[in-house]
């Protein structure tokens, strides 16, 4: 089973860095009193994949707790950098709700509604202070590394992973956005490496790292765990990727096959694409009109072998991270982590 972070600690810290803006933010104006209230919205909920990861492989590798403290920050950290890629990516894909409420933008939008503004005033709005709101988060993220208890050497290294984390996920942000403007479709290669660079890097591999850096983790388990934890990320993914398209409405929190009405650019697709690029093209084009039509591009998905196909190369992938937690330079109890992730990723594929 994957995770979730529970700790009344790590709230502890997740809410002191929200109380730190929210006490600067009130100083500044109401606008920017109600831009912290709404940051400090979006920050709640979720399951806290993230700062779990950072404690977790912390717990695995520590001898001791010197670094406690540090690992509460930046576990805080990547949960913070989280919720700022959420509301920058509401932003991208001009939604105004999330988990059926109004998001940063959507509460901006209304604010300005009721100061009289119109619809593209209120969007102007909306926009704006959602940006800015990720901005807030991002810098948060940052302060929290940068202020952790611990040696100077360790801080630097933790500050190079947040670095590779947020440079690395947003190319793969753009790279999803131009895939799907162009005309041209991208490839089975192309969007695995958008799909790796978007999720695995921040949600798997960067947290993982820093976990095992505070527990004094060598370079060579570094390494083997970095290369571990990626792969872990990318078969999370894909099995998004595959909720996306056949999960429940349970599964999705929407009605099924989303991203089939929506037409994304998803490994999936360039694999069915391979062996059915024109029913796929135009079952696809159909998606959007209604559930019959779903339904429809479900069935010609798994009629190209697709799914089949994607749901072997998650388990490949899996499989590669489990022979790796028998890695000589990992402690068993980093090798128990990593096969417990690998089976709860698997037990996610509908």
């Amino acid at each position: 089973m994957i995770p979730a972070a529970a700790d009344p600690d790590l709230q502890i810290a997740i809410d002191g860095a929200l109380a730190r803006i929210r006490e600067r933010a009130v100083e500044l104006g109401p606008a920017f009193g109600a831009l912290a209230d709404a940051i400090t919205r979006a920050a709640h909920g979720g399951k806290r994949l993230r700062p779990a990861l950072v404690t977790t492989s912390y717990d695995a590798f520590r001898t001791d707790d010197a670094n406690a403290s540090a690992a509460l920050s930046v576990a805080a950290a990547f949960e913070l950098l989280h919720t700022a890629f959420v509301v920058h990516d509401d932003v991208i894909d001009h939604d105004t709700m999330r988990r059926g409420v109004p998001n940063v933008g959507g509460e901006f939008r209304l604010r300005a509604r009721d100061g009289g503004a119109g619809a593209e005033g209120a969007a102007l709005l909306g926009d704006a202070a959602a940006i800015l709101a990720g901005d807030i988060l991002l810098h948060e993220a940052f302060r929290l590394v940068a202020m952790a208890h611990t040696d100077d050497a360790t801080r630097d290294r933790l500050l190079t992973l947040l670095d590779d984390a947020i440079l690395v996920s947003a190319a793969g942000e753009l790279a999803d956005v131009e895939n799907s403007v162009a005309t041209r479709h991208p490839s089975r290669g192309a969007t695995l490496d958008t799909a790796f660079n978007k999720t695995a890097v921040y949600s798997f591999r960067a947290p993982m790292q820093a976990g095992a850096l505070l527990g004094g983790a060598d370079a060579e388990a570094l390494r083997v765990l970095g290369d571990a934890a990626g792969r872990l990320g990318l078969a999370f993914q894909l099995v998004d990727d595959l909720i996306g398209a056949f999960g429940t409405t349970q599964q999705t929190g929407r009605d099924s096959g989303p991203d089939l009405r929506e037409n994304k650019r998803t490994p999936l697709v360039a694999l069915a694409r391979e062996s059915a690029a024109g029913r796929v093209d135009e079952a696809l084009a159909l998606a959007r009109t209604g559930p019959v039509a779903v339904r429809e591009a479900q069935s010609v998905l798994e009629s190209s072998g697709a799914r089949e196909r994607m749901v072997a190369l998650i388990c490949e992938t899996l499989e590669a991270v489990r022979a790796a937690s028998d890695e000589p330079a990992l402690p068993d109890r980093a090798g128990d982590l990593l096969r417990t992730l690998a089976d709860g990723i698997e037990g996610r594929v509908p």
